[in-house]
């Protein structure tokens, strides 16, 4: 494996790994959030570096990924709107304080 390929890939692997830290830790919902689009944003950044020193001449690892981060923003207007709905009904956003989903 190339350094400098490595020298990419290993803040790559520190954003996933706050990630997931954040992500299993957190008891609010916007913090778990913010950990998940931490993770998506690093498995962006790996599609880009492979594409860069496997592929250099194409931009199908650019392209995907510029799709990944339309999805994830997508899926951030709709968590949000979860959570505002959420905190409408029970005033909380504490994960274990949320105990069902009703209309």
């Amino acid at each position: 494996m190339n350094l400098t390929m490595l020298m990419y890939l290993i803040p790559s692997l520190i954003m996933f790994a706050c990630g997931v830290y954040g992500f299993i830790t957190r008891k609010n919902l916007i913090a778990i959030l913010i950990s998940l689009e931490l993770m998506l944003n690093s498995v962006d950044l790996n599609f880009v570096i492979f594409n860069r020193f496997l592929f250099p001449g194409q931009l199908e690892g650019m392209f995907f990924t510029l799709f990944a981060i339309g999805i994830a923003a997508a899926e951030t207007a709709l968590a949000i709107a979860i959570v505002i709905n959420i905190y409408r009904s029970i005033k909380k956003i504490d994960v274990s304080e949320i105990t069902k989903m009703k209309f």
